[in-house]
């Protein structure tokens, strides 16, 4: 019995000692095989642990919004549901009730706010939640090369920055976008559909991924199914409102859902290029609205539609369908990110802690575009522009043209992508 114990204890070493020799071996294809991405995101992950740590204890902390946050959420505590009433140091409130909940307790986890380091920490977690929700989507994808996933963590100051040295609300909403997006991945469409809906309520910019939602949503299942999913997201917004609705509605909605905000031109990171009586013109903002619009539409109608049918046959019972088709994680994964990159070209103007709303989705963009022989190098050195782009304060004119160079470049390696078929069967069943 022990020499067998002992044999089996030699063949499991030997076993684990051959697997390590292979990866050394081929070392060069664990930086480039997207079947490696799971070992090569768990190994960033926890170098990730490390960086944070650093950053908090090495780099200066910056107040920008987060005593206003507090202020906000604190007259909320204090019993003040007028939402024209709810003001901070930075302006009046201009967030959904989600970000009044979740700032409320990160305002009691904090002192009142005052422990800054303690909410350092908390974002830090906030920072690998998201980064375990990233890797499990291009996991399932398996589109980029792992070596990729370095400049998607490790290398960007920015990024690090707008959670722990910042702590905006914009990196709590994408955490709970990347949560939504895993779940309808699982095939949990319902609850991922409350998910986003929890997303939105802490910061609109997640609305920016809702036509391609939409777009999903009546292909899974058709007009009925999708009204009833939308119910429940319109369902969890107004119960999440409520206090303030019923205390002044008109300030809730005007207030938290102003979707005709003007922004100032000197935080502007993207139309620096352009005089700024033409960046404040509002038909200047009408027609980057329509821009928007027309470019969802056509990406619609040419590059995410159903092959062989009419995109009127989406709100028919998918049953009921001559081709009824199963969404694979790859359809799902580049119609909510190509959705969402539309909305970041034409937006009015994007502030430096915008660019969390796409960072994490630019790889999956690049490597799925339609230049299959696009190099490497060159996909690398667009990642690099834009984060220069991101890290130019004050942003230039050469900046902010760079910047949008590579926006077009991006858009148009997605439409020359060819359009959504199916190429496998999802595991996932619909709930």
């Amino acid at each position: 019995m022990a020499a067998r114990a002992r044999k089996k204890h030699a063949d499991a070493t030997c076993g684990a000692r051959g697997t390590l020799c292979a990866l050394w071996r081929d070392k060069h294809l664990v930086l480039f095989n997207a079947e490696y991405t799971a070992l090569v995101t768990a190994l960033l992950w926890f170098v990730e642990i490390g960086i944070n740590v650093w950053v908090i204890q090495k780099v200066a902390y910056t107040e920008i919004d987060w005593k206003a946050y507090m202020d906000e959420v604190e007259g909320v505590i204090n019993g003040t549901l007028d939402y024209t009433q709810l003001k901070g140091d930075t302006g009046p409130l201009v967030y959904p009730a989600g970000f009044v909940y979740i700032f409320g307790a990160l305002y009691y986890m904090t002192d009142r706010g005052a422990n800054i380091r303690m909410g350092q920490y908390l974002f830090a977690v906030f920072y690998l939640v998201t980064l375990l929700l990233v890797f499990r989507i291009y996991h399932r994808t398996q589109k980029v090369p792992p070596y990729v996933f370095f400049f998607v963590c490790c290398a960007s100051y920015r990024i690090h920055s707008i959670f722990v040295l910042r702590l905006f609300n914009d990196p709590v909403a994408m955490m709970l976008l990347f949560a939504s997006v895993n779940l309808l991945l699982d095939g949990r469409w319902t609850l991922g559909c409350a998910l986003y809906s929890l997303a939105v309520s802490v910061k609109m910019n997640v609305l920016l991924f809702a036509p391609g939602l939409l777009f999903l949503l009546l292909w899974e299942f058709g007009l009925q199914g999708t009204l009833l999913r939308l119910s429940l997201c319109a369902a969890i917004q107004v119960l999440l409102g409520l206090p303030f609705l019923l205390e002044n509605p008109v300030g809730y909605v005007s207030r938290a859902f102003d979707l005709g905000r003007q922004f100032l031109f000197k935080w502007t990171v993207s139309w620096r290029f352009l005089p700024e009586e033409v960046f404040l013109s509002r038909y200047f903002h009408l027609g980057l609205l329509g821009v928007h619009l027309l470019t969802l539409l056509l990406f619609t109608l040419f590059r995410w539609r159903r092959s062989g049918e009419s995109i009127m046959a989406l709100l028919k019972d998918p049953s009921k369908r001559s081709h009824p088709e199963k969404l694979t994680s790859d359809q799902i994964i580049s119609i909510l990110f190509t959705s969402n990159f539309i909305g970041m070209c034409f937006s009015r103007s994007l502030h430096y802690q915008f660019y969390v709303w796409y960072f994490h989705t630019l790889p999956y963009l690049l490597w799925s575009g339609g230049v299959k022989k696009l190099a490497h190098l060159l996909r690398v050195l667009i990642l690099g522009l834009i984060e220069l782009s991101w890290n130019t304060y004050p942003s230039t004119v050469y900046s902010s043209a760079a910047l949008h160079v590579c926006h077009f470049i991006i858009l148009l390696l997605l439409w020359l992508a060819p359009p959504a078929s199916v190429r496998s069967v999802d595991k996932a069943k619909r709930p």
